[in-house]
């Protein structure tokens, strides 16, 4: 270990897929040109991480030994040559890496290009702000990027209570849609809390509900969270001339339900930036409008109420890989 703590910080180390995170001390970095280095107060954990960990997530490659970890909220404590956005004390949340040979989060610091930050929403905690970027830009990047969401539309979020639809479900309110989301029995309660219609998809088929909810039109804009048959059903749910975004495209989907209604279709890829350095400062954007709306109370964060430490890192990727999380599980490193 070092003996200068000025130069060092904690980290979990990844060694090999599927094994147990490292405590260890390694070099603390530093802000390059537009960089920014952040003391890190909260990572959270999402279910690619867990992937990402697995060796599972080809999409999202990460060399190892590696810091896993996407999201994060914390302080700056320096910026580098070029940087007017922040300044040290300002508290920030954004996605910092954990992909594509980016330092993650899981860590006591990291140096994160300034454009991928925004400013923490000022009626959040660390924790709290931890849990939405990776969701929160996902969500976004469908609903507003690709689909431009509109006042007066019906949208369908299928999956209405996970990470990305509980958020999908709150933008598009915001933006004045109107919104249904489907769900398991179990969670039909929570998606009702939100603000959405909770269609139970076990219980109805696609036929049924779209009749029932849209007198057979189809819905405006379908948000599918899930892939697989989902995907499938969301081009039966939306209406002609309608649009579907997705997520979670793998599969082989007929197209031609799509087709039929002279719908068309999106793909979200929210780590290509991170992977290429193309479109980063969309990221911060987005970052800063979704703060706006949490500052105005129309957006907030499902959290699971476990705390979890650093050294509890193990614990945290396990309750949310065996689907036993309320809600986003946050890491806190120093809060």
């Amino acid at each position: 270990m070092s003996q200068d703590p000025n130069n060092t910080m904690r980290a979990l180390v990844l060694d090999a897929y599927d094994a147990p995170f490292r405590l260890t001390e390694v070099a603390r970095p530093v802000a390059g040109p537009g960089q920014v280095l952040v003391r890190i107060a909260a990572s959270g954990v999402n279910p690619l991480d867990t992937k990402i960990r697995a060796g599972a997530a080809a999409h999202a490659r990460h060399p190892l030994p590696a810091i896993l970890g996407i999201d994060l909220a914390g302080e700056v404590v320096a910026v580098g040559p070029g940087v007017t956005a922040f300044k040290p004390g300002d508290q920030v949340y954004g996605m910092t890496g954990g992909v594509g040979g980016r330092q993650g989060s899981l860590a006591e610091y990291a140096a994160v290009p300034a454009e991928l930050l925004a400013h923490k929403p000022v009626n959040l905690t660390m924790r709290e702000a931890a849990a939405l970027p990776l969701i929160t830009i996902t969500a976004w990047e469908g609903l507003v990027d690709r689909a431009n969401v509109l006042s007066g539309q019906t949208v369908l979020v299928q999956g209405g209570a996970g990470g990305v639809g509980h958020v999908a479900v709150q933008i598009a309110r915001a933006f004045g849609a109107t919104v249904w989301a489907t769900e398991s029995v179990g969670k039909l309660a929570l998606v009702e809390q939100l603000g959405a219609t909770a269609i139970d998809y076990r219980a109805e088929t696609v036929e049924a509900y779209v009749a029932r909810h849209t007198q057979g039109r189809g819905f405006d804009l379908v948000y599918d969270t899930a892939g697989g048959p989902v995907l499938d059903a969301s081009f039966q749910a939306v209406r002609r001339f309608g649009h579907v975004v997705s997520c979670l495209g793998w599969g082989t989907h007929a197209l031609a339900p799509l087709s039929f209604r002279a719908a068309t279709y999106s793909g979200v890829f929210t780590l290509l930036p991170m992977l290429t350095g193309e479109g980063m400062a969309n990221h911060g954007e987005i970052l800063r409008q979704a703060a706006a709306l949490v500052e105005a109370g129309k957006l907030l964060p499902r959290l699971d109420p476990r705390r979890f430490s650093l050294e509890q890192a193990d614990e945290a990727h396990t309750a949310v890989g065996d689907g036993s999380a309320g809600g986003k599980i946050v890491v806190e490193i120093a809060l």
